[in-house]
C-alpha cells in the first residue's frame, strides 16, 4: 500500500522516495489547511491514498507491518472492510519502474530508510570497487539524462513534463454531458483513444533518421571526406566520386526505414479504426454500420422513411436504442428509434475518437478499448468474467463487478443516477487501483476489481458496460510499453567500427609517411628540376590529397553492397518452412538491419501463455483405486470400442502392482510436500514421435471408457465405488455453468480452462451437467453400453472456494438419498494430511520421495560427467579434421535415442550420423545411468502382488501406487490434483454451518475465519483418485527446445502467471530437466539476501549439473530495492542455466532483459511473446520476435521478425540466422581484403611518383571498381552462400555456436585478413614491376599498362577466390558471376581503348589495349604468372587452417563432402555394424 505523508516532519516514509512515487502518478498531493498543520504540528501520521479516497463512512483498519528486511521499520497497512479486495503492496512494484527515470537523489531517499541499512551498503562500496564503479557509471548517465530532459526536452523543445491533479481525475457520469472532459494537467480535453507503435511522425522522422546515420563513425568519416573531395585543388580521385554514392546509399536507408514505419502506422490504423459503441450526446466520427446487423436494418428503415441525415461513404447517420431512463436495460434493446441530434443514443464510433468519460458498451468475447471502470454487468450476481491474458499471461478468468454502490441497480439506474469518479493518475501499476465513486446516496472505494484495463477481453458474460478513465497511451498497457524504442543496431556493426577506426588510423599514417616523403623528394629532386618549378604543395595540402586518395581503404561500398545484401536477405526469409497453413501465417520481417544478429543468440527471453502454450487444457490421466488409466477427449462417444478380456485387466493390475522379487524401477517422482512444494522435472521414460509426450498411446494404461464398459460388465464393489465418487468429485466439485453456444451445442462457462478440462472430461465419462443454479446441480448420467441416462439433483448447500493459501476447493452437497457429502480437490499436498489414513499417505510420500531423490543424485552425477566430457571432446575434436578417428572422438550407432547426433559414452556430439533423418523427441539416456537404476532396491518389499482383478490391494499400497501415479504425471509436465470426498452426518453439519456463515458474513478478518472454519470440515478424507490435466504446448516445442538448449542458448521465461503453473510448464517444455536443481527466491520466507547467497554458492561450487532460478515480481522487486543484494542477483542470473520469473509485470520483463543486455553486453539476447504485455521486452532486447497468436497481433506489429508458430524459431535461428552471420561476416572480411589488396598495390607506387599522389590505375577504372569489377564477388556470398546445409544445422545445433563464439568475424580474423592482404599486394606489385617494367622485350612499358596489369591481377584474383576457393555452396550462381566480371572487365578495356581522347597525359589509353600492351604475350604471360603465384598462395593457407586449425563450420563441411562422396569417414561404426549383425 502507498503511503502519502499528510503533515510531514517526522514522517517515516522518506521524502525522496514521494517525489519518485509522485512523479510517476502513484501519490497525490494531499490539499492540508495552515489550521491543520497548526493544529497538530508534531503529527507523523501517514495516509494511504485509498484512504484518501475512501468515502468517510469505510472504516479503516490499520495495523503496523514489516517493511523490508529492517524489522525497526514499520508501515501502515490498510484492510478496507471489503474482504473481497486482494491488497498488495505497490510501493515495491514501482522500485525498477523508477530506475531509470529517477530523480538525481534517489539513492541517497533510499539509504535513509534505515540506518542498518545504509551502514551496510556504504561499507559495501567500499569493499567493492567494482559495484561502486558501476553505480558510479549510472549515476553519470543519470545525470547526463536529466541535463538533456532539462535544457534540450524542456527548454529547445518545451516539453514539459504533465503536473499532477491535486485529487485524481474528476470523472461526471453524465449521459447528458454535451461537451468533452478537461484535462486538468494540461487545460485541454483529454487526450484521444488512438495508439502509436510506430517509432516516428512525418514531422521527426527526417531529423531523427539524420541524426542517427551521420551518428555512426563511418558515415561521418565519409561525409568529411566528401565534402573535403569537393573542395577544388584538393582531390586526386574525382570531385563527386564520395558524395554521390553516399547519398545513394543514404537515401536507400531513410527509405527503407521509412517503408517499415509506415507499415506499423498501417498496422496501428487497424486497432485504432476498430468498432465501439459509445453512449453521449456530443459529437465523433461516424462508422459505416456493418451488413446484416440491427444498424443495417434501422438504416433501411430510415431511408425508407425518407429522412435526410449527413452521409459518410454513402451510408447515412444513425443513432442506435435510445434509452428510456425508466426502463430495465438489463435485456438487449430490440425497439429502435431514430432520434435527434440532442438525445441521447449509442453511437457506433472508432476506436481512435473514445475519451475519457464515455460510456461503453460490450459484448461477449469484445476486446475492451480503454481502461475502464465497470458500470454494469449482465453476468451471474452482477459480475463480468474477464481474460487478462494479454496483460499478466494468466489463464484464469478474472471476476470484475460495478461499485458496491452500483451493484444492486438496474442499469437505467445507473445511467442516472449522475455518479462522480474520482481516480488515480495514469501509471503503470497492473495489479492496484484506487479511486473512488460518489452518488447522491453516498460513496463506494475503488479497487482492481471495478476496474478493466485495455487489452482484455469479455469473456462469459453477454453485456457489459463501463466508463472510460484512461485512453490511449494513458492506458495501463501501453504505459508499460516502452515510449521511445531504441534503435537496433547489428552486434557486428560495432565490430566493424572497431575495422573502421583503425583503417581511419591506417588511412592517416599513410597520409603523414607520404606527406614527409614528399616533404624528402622536393628535397632531393623536385628543387632540382626545372619543369617542376611553382609546382610545389604544402604539406597541408598534400596531406589532404593523399587522406582523399587512401580513404578507400575504407570502403563506402561496403555500406552500400551491404543494404543491397540485407534486401536481398530479406527476399530469401521468406522460408515455406516456416510457413503455418492452419493459420494462413507466413514468416514476416518488419526489420532488415539486424539480420545476422539471429545467428549469434546466447538469450532467449520467452513469455509462456500463447508462445508456448495453446491454452488448451486437456484432461489426460487418470489415477483411481490405485489403476492408472488414459482419457482420450472422444471417450464418452458412442464409438466402438475392442472387448477387453478379464485376464488382460488380471495382468495390468499385477505389472502395476509391486513385486518385491523383482527390482522393479518405475521412473517417478516425489509428490509435492509443503516442505517440498514444486516437484523437480524428470525426463520420461518413453516419449511418441509427435511434438507433446501426452499423444502417446499407452502401453499399459486402458482408455477410460474401456475400463467402465469392462466395470460395467464385471463389478466389483470397491473399485466401482472408487470410481463413482470419483466421476461425481469431476461433475460436482467446481463452479461452471452450462450455457448453450450460438451454433446449437452445449458447452460451459468456467472460470479457469482447468476446471472446464475436468467437467467436458466428466461428459465424456457419463456425468453430464444438465443444468446448475445457485442452490442445486442437475447431473444427467449414462452408464456405458447402456444407452440410457437418468437424472439426479444435488443440492448445493456450501461452497468453499479456493484460495493461494489453502490450494484446495470444496463443495458442501446432499444427495437424492438425504446423505450430506463433502468433495474436495486441490494439491496433493494439501489433500494428503487431510486423510483419514493422513500418517500412512505420509510415509509413503516419504519413500517414494526418497526413491527419488536417490534416483535423481545418479542422475546429477552423469550429467555432470557428460557436460566435462563434452566440452574436452569438443575442445579435441576441433583440432583438425583429419583425426576423427582418435579415441575422445570413437563413435558407435546407438540402437535407441537420437540417431541424429551420437555420443560416445560421455562424449559431446559428433558428425557420424548427421545426415540420417532425425527422429524427434526421442530421449539421449546414458546406458550405464540405466544400469545403475536397476541396481536400486525394490521400491516396497512389503506391498502384496494382486493376484486379480477382484483383488484390492490395500490403503498402503492404493496411496503408495496413486503418488507414484501422481508423480509421473507431473514428470510429464500435466497439472495434478487429487480429488477426497467425506461423508457428514447433520448435526456435525449444522454446527459447522453456523460457524462458516458467521465467517462469511464477518467484517473483520473474513478470509481467515473462513479458512479457519474450513479447517473444521475439511478432513477424515476418503481417497478418490487424482487427474493429470496438460496444458498442450505448442506443436514442436519440446524439439525445439531441446534443440535450442543444445545450441547453448539459454532459455529463461518471462510470464505473468503463478508460479506453479510456470513452473509445470517449465517442467513440460523441458526448460527444467530430470536432474535440474531449482532455486526458488521468496521475499516472504525472509532473509532474501542469505537465499541468494546460498544459491550463488551452491552454483559456484560445481556440483550442479542444471541449475534454475524462480523469482516471482514482487521478490524480484524487494531483491531491486538493495543495490548490493541486486548485484549478486544478476551475478547468479548470469551463473545459472534458466530463469523462470512469474507474476512479472511488463516493464519488470523489460527491466530483466535491459539489466542482462547491459550486464552481458558480449551477448545477444531475443525476445519472443505474442501479447500486449510483451512488446516492451521484445522491444528492449537485441531480437524481438513476435508470435501472432490467439492474443492478437500487437506483439507481431512491433517486433522485428513475426513467426506463426515457436517451433519456427529453430529454423529461424540455427538455419537463417547461422547463414546470415556466415554472409554478412565473409562479405565484411571479403570488402576489407579486397580494398586492402588494391589499395596497398597503389602506396607502394607512391615511391615511384616521387610521392605526389598520382595514381597507378586509370581514373574510370578506379570510379567503377566497387561498382562494376568486384561488387559480385562480395555480394554473391552475402546472398547465397550455404555453409552447411539446412538438415545439418537442424540436426547439430551445436554448429550454431560458430556465431556466439563470433568466429565468422572478429579483431583477430580481421587482422589476420588485412595482414594476407598487404602481402598479397606487395607480391603483386614487385612481380609486376620485375616480371613486366624491368624486362627490355617489352614494348608498352608505360603507366596505363603497368596500371592495368596490376588492376586485372586483382580482379581475377578476387574474383577466384571469394567466388570459386571461399565459396562453399557452388552452383551456377557464382560461376556465372566470376564469368560476367571477367568478361565485363575485358569489354570495359575494348570500350575504353574505343572512346577515350588520344589528348597528352600520364594514361595512353586510346588503343592502348587493342594495339598495344594487349597483343604483348608477355602482359598476359605475367598476368596469368602473378594470378597463378596467388591462388596457389591461398590454397596452402585454407589447407594448413583446416589441417591444424579447424573451425567446427569446417569439420561438419568435410563430413558433408564425404557423405556426398558416399565415403564413411567412420569405418569403425561399420565394423561394429557388422559385427552386431553377425
Amino acid at each position: 500500500m502507498i503511503m502519502v505523508k499528510s503533515t510531514g516532519d517526522n514522517a517515516n516514509f522518506p521524502q525522496e522516495k514521494q517525489e519518485s512515487h509522485r512523479n510517476q502518478g502513484l501519490l497525490a498531493p494531499i490539499n492540508t489547511s495552515p489550521q491543520q498543520e497548526l493544529s497538530s504540528p508534531n503529527s507523523s501520521k501517514t495516509q494511504p491514498l485509498s484512504a484518501q479516497l475512501a468515502p468517510p463512512e469505510t472504516a479503516l483498519n490499520i495495523e503496523p507491518t514489516a517493511y523490508g528486511n529492517d524489522p525497526t521499520e514499520s508501515k501502515p497497512k490498510v484492510n478496507l472492510e471489503r474482504p473481497q479486495v486482494h491488497e498488495r503492496r505497490v510501493e515495491s512494484q514501482i522500485a525498477t519502474w523508477s530506475c531509470d527515470a529517477s530523480k538525481d537523489g534517489e539513492l541517497e531517499g533510499r539509504r535513509n530508510l534505515g540506518t542498518s541499512k545504509r551502514k551496510f551498503r556504504s561499507n559495501f562500496r567500499f569493499k567493492i570497487t567494482k559495484i561502486s564503479l558501476k553505480w558510479s557509471k549510472e549515476q553519470l548517465s543519470r545525470k547526463l539524462g536529466l541535463w538533456y530532459r532539462k535544457y534540450v526536452v524542456q527548454g529547445i523543445l518545451r516539453q514539459r513534463e504533465l503536473p499532477h491533479t491535486k485529487d485524481g481525475r474528476q470523472i461526471p457520469l453524465d449521459i447528458s454531458r454535451s461537451n468533452p472532459l478537461i484535462d486538468e494537467r494540461r487545460g485541454t480535453p483529454y487526450i484521444n483513444n488512438s495508439i502509436r507503435s510506430s517509432r516516428y511522425t512525418i514531422w521527426n522522422f527526417l531529423p531523427y533518421q539524420l541524426w542517427f546515420q551521420f551518428s555512426k563513425v563511418a558515415n561521418f568519416y565519409f561525409l568529411v571526406i566528401a565534402i573535403l573531395q569537393m573542395i577544388p585543388g584538393f582531390s586526386t580521385t574525382g570531385t563527386y566520386t564520395t558524395i554521390l554514392p553516399l547519398l545513394f546509399f543514404l537515401a536507400f536507408i531513410i527509405a527503407r526505414e521509412g517503408y517499415d514505419d509506415f507499415r506499423r502506422y498501417q498496422l496501428d490504423k487497424i486497432d485504432n479504426r476498430r468498432d465501439a459503441r459509445v453512449l453521449h450526446t456530443y459529437g465523433t466520427t461516424w462508422i459505416d454500420p456493418p451488413a446484416g446487423t440491427i444498424v443495417e436494418r434501422i438504416a433501411t428503415r430510415f431511408r425508407s422513411g425518407g429522412k435526410q441525415g449527413s452521409a459518410v461513404h454513402g451510408q447515412p447517420q444513425i443513432k442506435v436504442a435510445q434509452i428510456n431512463p425508466t426502463a430495465d436495460l438489463s435485456e438487449d434493446v430490440t425497439s429502435v428509434e431514430i432520434v435527434n441530434s440532442e438525445s441521447v443514443s449509442w453511437h457506433p464510433v472508432m476506436w481512435k475518437d473514445l475519451s475519457v468519460g464515455d460510456i461503453i458498451e460490450l459484448r461477449r468475447n469484445d476486446q475492451i478499448p480503454a481502461d475502464i471502470i465497470l458500470l454494469h454487468a449482465d453476468g451471474r450476481d452482477g459480475i463480468a468474467y474477464i481474460e487478462t491474458m494479454a496483460l499478466d499471461g494468466e489463464t484464469n478468468l478474472k471476476s470484475r463487478r460495478p461499485p458496491g454502490i452500483l451493484s444492486s441497480r438496474t442499469l437505467a439506474d445507473v445511467l442516472s443516477c449522475h455518479a462522480h469518479l474520482t481516480v488515480e493518475d495514469p501509471n503503470l501499476d497492473l495489479y492496484e487501483f484506487q479511486g473512488k465513486l460518489k452518488v447522491s446516496t453516498g460513496t463506494s472505494p475503488l479497487t482492481s476489481e471495478n476496474v478493466v484495463y485495455r487489452g482484455s477481453i469479455l469473456r462469459n458474460t453477454s453485456r457489459a458496460l463501463g466508463i472510460v478513465i484512461n485512453t490511449g497511451e494513458e492506458c495501463k498497457i501501453r504505459m508499460n510499453a516502452s515510449k521511445n524504442p531504441r534503435t537496433k543496431s547489428p552486434a557486428i556493426q560495432s565490430t566493424t567500427n572497431k575495422v573502421v577506426i583503425l583503417l581511419v588510423l591506417v588511412v592517416i599514417l599513410l597520409a603523414i609517411g607520404c606527406t614527409a616523403g614528399y616533404q624528402i623528394w622536393t628535397s632531393i629532386f623536385e628543387d632540382k628540376a626545372w619543369y617542376l618549378k611553382d609546382s610545389h604543395l604544402g604539406p597541408a595540402e598534400i596531406f589532404i590529397a593523399f587522406a582523399i586518395e587512401f580513404n578507400n581503404l575504407i570502403p563506402l561500398a561496403l555500406y552500400v553492397s551491404l543494404e543491397l545484401i540485407k534486401f536481398a536477405q530479406f527476399l530469401l526469409l521468406h522460408d515455406v518452412e516456416m510457413y503455418d497453413e492452419a493459420s494462413n501465417t507466413p514468416m514476416v520481417s518488419n526489420t532488415q538491419n539486424i539480420y545476422e544478429n539471429l545467428g549469434q543468440v546466447s538469450y532467449i527471453f520467452s513469455d509462456k501463455t500463447g508462445t508456448l502454450t495453446e491454452n488448451i487444457m486437456r484432461f489426460q490421466k487418470v489415477s483411481v483405486a490405485g489403476i492408472a488409466l488414459h482419457h482420450s477427449p472422444g471417450a464418452g462417444e458412442e464409438t466402438s470400442v475392442p472387448p477387453i478380456d478379464k485376464q488382460k485387466i488380471t495382468s495390468i493390475v499385477a505389472r502395476q502392482s509391486l513385486d518385491p522379487q523383482t527390482p522393479t524401477i518405475v521412473e517417478h517422482r516425489a509428490a509435492p510436500f509443503d516442505s517440498f512444494p514444486f516437484p523437480l522435472q524428470r525426463q520420461p521414460s518413453r516419449r511418441s514421435t509427435e511434438s507433446s509426450p501426452f499423444h502417446r498411446t499407452p502401453t499399459e494404461e486402458f482408455c477410460t471408457k474401456q475400463y467402465l464398459q469392462y466395470l460395467s460388465k464385471h463389478p466389483e464393489a470397491d473399485v466401482g465405488k472408487k470410481m463413482r465418487f470419483f466421476l461425481l468429485s469431476l461433475a460436482l466439485c467446481h463452479t461452471c455453468f452450462p450455457e448453450t453456444k450460438p451454433d446449437g451445442t452445449s458447452g460451459f462457462q468456467a472460470a479457469s480452462p482447468d476446471e472446464l478440462a475436468l467437467v467436458e472430461a466428466a461428459r465424456d465419462l457419463g456425468y453430464t451437467i444438465a443444468d446448475r443454479s445457485a442452490h442445486s446441480i442437475t447431473l444427467c448420467i449414462s452408464t456405458p453400453g447402456s444407452g440410457s441416462a437418468s437424472e439426479e439433483i444435488y443440492e448445493i448447500l456450501d461452497v468453499i472456494e479456493f484460495s493461494s493459501q489453502r490450494k484446495r476447493m470444496s463443495i458442501v452437497v446432499k444427495f437424492p438419498n438425504g446423505k450430506i457429502c463433502l468433495f474436495c480437490k486441490g494439491a496433493d499436498s494439501a489433500i494428503l494430511p487431510r486423510l483419514k489414513l493422513a500418517s500412512i499417505a505420509i510415509q509413503k510420500a516419504t519413500l517414494v520421495r526418497q526413491r527419488h531423490d536417490q534416483r535423481k543424485s545418479f542422475e546429477v552425477e552423469e550429467a555432470i560427467q557428460r557436460k566435462s566430457h563434452e566440452q574436452s571432446s569438443r575442445r579435441s575434436y576441433q583440432q583438425s579434421s583429419f583425426q576423427l578417428e582418435r579415441p575422445s572422438m570413437s563413435l558407435r550407432r546407438m540402437t535407441s535415442g537420437r540417431p541424429s547426433v551420437t555420443i560416445d559414452e560421455y562424449g559431446s556430439p559428433s558428425p557420424s550420423e548427421a545426415m540420417v533423418l532425425e527422429k524427434p523427441n526421442l530421449p539421449r539416456k546414458s546406458t550405464q545411468l540405466e544400469n545403475r537404476f536397476l541396481s536400486l532396491p525394490p521400491s516396497e518389499p512389503t506391498t502384496p502382488r494382486a493376484g486379480g482383478s477382484h483383488q484390492m490391494l490395500d490403503d498402503a499400497s492404493v496411496f503408495e501406487r496413486c503418488l507414484e501415479q501422481i508423480d509421473e504425471f507431473a514428470s510429464d509436465g500435466l497439472r495434478t490434483l487429487m480429488f477426497a470426498y467425506r461423508f457428514i452426518n447433520g448435526d456435525e453439519y449444522d454446527n459447522w454451518h453456523r460457524t462458516y456463515n458467521n465467517a462469511t458474513t464477518s467484517l473483520v478478518n473474513r478470509q481467515d475465519l473462513i479458512e479457519s472454519a474450513a479447517e473444521m470440515i475439511e478432513k477424515d478424507f476418503d481417497l478418490a483418485g487424482a487427474t493429470g490435466i496438460e496444458d498442450k504446448l505448442q506443436d514442436g516445442v519440446l524439439e525445439t527446445i531441446e534443440k535450442l538448449q543444445r545450441a547453448n542458448i539459454k532459455i529463461w521465461m518471462l510470464t505473468g502467471d503463478k508460479r506453479e503453473t510456470a513452473i509445470n510448464i517449465a517442467n513440460s517444455a523441458r526448460i527444467c530437466k530430470t536432474f535440474s536443481h531449482i532455486t526458488i527466491l521468496d521475499y516472504e520466507k525472509g532473509q532474501l539476501l542469505q537465499q541468494v547467497e546460498t544459491a550463488l554458492l551452491d552454483i559456484t561450487e560445481g556440483r550442479i549439473a542444471h541449475s534454475v532460478v524462480v523469482i516471482d515480481g514482487q521478490t524480484l522487486m524487494e531483491v531491486e530495492r538493495e543495490a548490493s543484494m541486486a548485484e549478486l542477483f544478476y551475478d547468479l542470473l548470469l551463473r545459472v542455466d534458466s530463469v523462470i520469473c512469474c507474476r512479472a509485470s511488463p516493464s519488470q520483463k523489460a527491466g530483466m532483459v535491459k539489466k542482462m543486455r547491459h550486464r552481458k553486453p558480449d551477448s545477444i539476447s531475443l525476445a519472443i511473446g505474442d501479447g500486449g504485455n510483451d512488446i516492451a521486452m521484445i522491444q528492449e532486447a537485441h531480437v524481438g520476435v513476435g508470435i501472432s497468436g490467439k492474443e492478437g497481433l500487437q506483439a507481431a506489429r512491433v517486433a522485428d521478425y513475426s513467426i506463426a508458430q515457436f517451433r519456427f524459431l529453430q529454423r529461424l535461428l540455427l538455419v537463417h540466422g547461422h547463414w546470415n552471420y556466415v554472409r554478412t561476416s565473409k562479405y565484411i572480411l571479403a570488402t576489407f581484403w579486397k580494398e586492402m589488396l588494391f589499395y596497398c598495390i597503389q602506396v607502394l607506387y607512391q615511391k615511384w611518383n616521387g610521392y605526389t599522389g598520382t595514381s597507378l590505375y586509370e581514373p574510370w577504372c578506379l570510379t567503377f571498381w566497387n561498382v562494376l569489377f568486384s561488387s559480385l564477388a562480395v555480394m554473391l556470398p552475402g546472398i547465397f552462400e550455404q555453409d552447411i546445409s539446412a538438415s545439418t544445422l537442424l540436426s547439430t545445433p551445436e554448429i550454431y555456436s560458430y556465431g556466439q563464439d563470433r568466429k565468422g568475424f572478429n579483431l583477430r580474423k580481421c587482422g589476420l585478413w588485412m595482414f594476407l592482404a598487404a602481402l598479397e599486394s606487395l607480391a603483386v606489385y614487385f612481380m609486376i614491376y620485375v616480371l613486366y617494367g624491368l624486362v627490355s622485350f617489352t614494348t608498352d612499358q608505360r603507366l596505363f599498362a603497368i596500371g592495368n596489369s596490376a588492376f586485372s591481377v586483382c580482379i581475377v584474383i578476387i574474383n577466384i577466390k571469394l567466388l570459386i576457393l571461399e565459396f562453399h555452396y557452388k552452383t551456377w550462381i557464382p560461376i556465372f558471376g566470376a564469368f560476367m566480371t571477367f568478361a565485363g572487365w575485358w569489354a570495359w578495356n575494348l570500350f575504353l581503348s574505343a572512346i577515350y581522347a588520344n589528348t597528352a597525359g600520364p594514361y595512353s589509353v586510346r588503343d592502348g589495349f587493342v594495339h598495344h600492351f594487349g597483343k604483348n604475350l608477355t602482359w598476359w604471360a605475367v598476368l596469368f604468372i602473378v594470378s597463378g603465384v596467388l591462388l596457389a598462395f591461398e590454397v596452402l593457407i585454407d589447407v594448413v587452417k583446416r589441417r591444424f586449425w579447424p573451425s567446427i563450420v569446417d569439420v561438419w563441411q568435410e563430413v558433408e563432402r564425404d557423405v556426398r562422396k558416399g565415403k564413411s569417414v567412420f569405418p569403425h561404426d561399420a565394423e561394429a555394424d557388422e559385427g552386431g549383425a553377425g
